[in-house]
């Protein structure tokens, strides 16, 4: 049996490739593989570089109505194809439809919020700022942008940043995770549908040598990425020391704080949900219970109800389950590996999902919803992040005390409290050392006129995804000082010759 080849986008058509490199695609419902996807090689990373340099040129210089139909063309386009890009999704990450489609609306808020673009690229003018001399800025694109994408959200990571890149008179090369390619060649050729011209977005499929492409040629001005801490630093140091804008997002570990007066049904019903959703595949999960005492045992009794009620299954199937699987073989085991340290730490293993099968799906990448209390905070399995349904309850005696364990880890990215007590919740927002903060919201994504980003250790630098953060990074200023000489007035041009400082007078 032939298994189909994923290539590239470039100057506006699928393109294959001639490296001879390719990496397998699995369906990690069945352990299958479904296609090979292309490893880009130093020619074809040219390529690809130069197709966006020269459609560059004439986009940046494309009217601001122009650039605006396009994107609302592909608003349209998008919101009435979502389903395929869903169910494409699906068959490559494994999360379930709803859970996919839910990842495009929210990179659809972005998408619409780039679509208002001109009020957000404007620039400011002052009259008279001196005598006859006025002062005005522009705002204009940067060039050639990277985007390097990771495999947990293939549509809606590439949207917090590409919508943004377009709209502002970029040309985008993104780079989707080899894990579940397909998504980005789909959202090409809507581009195309749309009217977008050739080369402006651009899919260089690849591994480390088209990342290191990317960081290292001077023709692109830009990186953002989304992705584990250790990879975000080295993309984060690499491309700032070649002269490129960074946005570099990295990991997480993010803790959800209890005080006793929260409505523990309220808890239990988010903490399942936020945990476990999308198999705990999200930067933005919550990983962590600090339960104040007294709550701690009511709390684990009423999840563990929970996750006994949940359906772990295919997530294309026709009955679509709670949770479908992890996205490769090799990061169940990693998971499974947490659990078991944790273990041997001295935590109790309250609900184990290790070596889940699914009658019909034995192959499957499954790995249960796991529960775990106790946890040492030296463990290992409290320390890093897990990426997978592992969800762990640390007791602690007072609301001080948990946050002064939220702010001793090395992330910053997400937290939450919950509680009834509003002075509680001011005081934790105020105190907490954490970029994304959710008060009785599990998992506080910002929306798209806000800005995505965390603290410390999960962000390097300090440029945020999408909002007003994106468009300042997709955009570089230029301030312009311009004398007009008023024919009506004398000749006389100047006040003669003089060789001090300028002065605004």
């Amino acid at each position: 049996m032939t298994v189909r080849t994923i290539g590239h986008w470039i100057d506006g058509a699928s393109s294959e490739s001639r490296s001879g490199r390719t990496a397998p695609v699995f369906n990690p419902a069945t352990g299958g593989i479904s296609a090979e996807v292309a490893l880009a090689d130093a020619t074809e990373i040219d390529a690809a570089i130069a197709s966006a340099q020269s459609a560059f040129a004439t986009w940046s210089r494309t009217s601001i109505a122009r650039r605006q139909g396009v994107l609302y063309a592909f608003r349209e386009l998008l919101n009435a194809r979502r389903g395929e890009l869903a169910a494409l999704i699906t068959a490559e990450h494994g999360k379930v439809l709803s859970d996919a489609m839910g990842e495009i609306l929210r990179g659809q808020e972005v998408v619409e919020l780039a679509c208002g673009f001109a009020h957000l690229t404007k620039g400011a003018f002052s009259e008279n700022a001196s005598t006859g001399v006025d002062v005005y800025s522009l705002k204009q694109p940067l060039g050639v942008v990277g985007i390097i994408s990771p495999f947990n959200f293939p549509a809606m990571v590439p949207m917090w940043f590409f919508p943004i890149a377009i709209a502002a008179g970029n040309a985008v090369i993104l780079k989707p995770s080899e894990k579940d390619p397909s998504a980005a060649l789909w959202i090409a050729e809507l581009w195309k549908e749309a009217g977008l011209p050739d080369g402006v977005f651009t899919v260089l499929q690849g591994d480390k040598l088209a990342v290191d492409g990317l960081l290292n040629d001077p023709r692109v001005q830009s990186i953002s990425f989304v992705g584990s801490t250790p990879i975000a630093k080295h993309i984060y140091e690499t491309a700032s020391r070649n002269g490129k804008r960074v946005q570099a997002l990295g990991g997480a570990k993010n803790h959800m704080l209890v005080l006793p007066d929260a409505n523990l049904d309220l808890v239990a019903d988010q903490a399942v949900n936020a945990g476990y959703g999308a198999a705990g595949e999200r930067c933005m999960a919550i990983s962590v219970i600090l339960a104040v005492d007294p709550v701690a045992d009511a709390l684990i009794d009423k999840i563990a109800e929970r996750i006994a009620r949940l359906h772990i299954g295919d997530g294309a199937a026709a009955v679509e389950p709670d949770m479908g699987p992890l996205i490769t073989a090799q990061h169940r085991e990693k998971v499974a590996s947490y659990v078991d340290t944790a273990e041997q730490d001295g935590a109790r293993i309250v609900v184990d999902g290790r070596g889940l099968t699914i009658d019909g799906h034995e192959g499957g990448f499954f790995f249960g919803p796991t529960l775990i209390d106790s946890v040492p905070t030296t463990s290992p399995a409290y320390r890093e992040e897990i990426f997978g349904p592992v969800l762990s309850v640390i007791r602690v005696p007072s609301f001080q005390e948990g946050v002064e364990l939220i702010n001793s880890g090395e992330f910053g990215n997400g937290t939450a409290i919950f509680t009834n007590d509003g002075g509680a919740a001011r005081r934790f927002q105020h105190e907490v050392q954490v970029g994304m903060i959710g008060i009785n919201v599990p998992i506080p994504v910002p929306v798209a006129y806000h800005s995505f980003g965390g603290w410390k250790q999960s962000l390097f630098g300090d440029a945020k995804a999408y909002g007003t953060h994106g468009f300042d990074f997709f955009t570089r200023e230029k301030a312009v000082t311009a004398r007009w000489i008023d024919p009506a007035a004398d000749d006389r041009i100047g006040s003669g010759i003089n060789l001090g400082f300028p002065r605004n007078d």
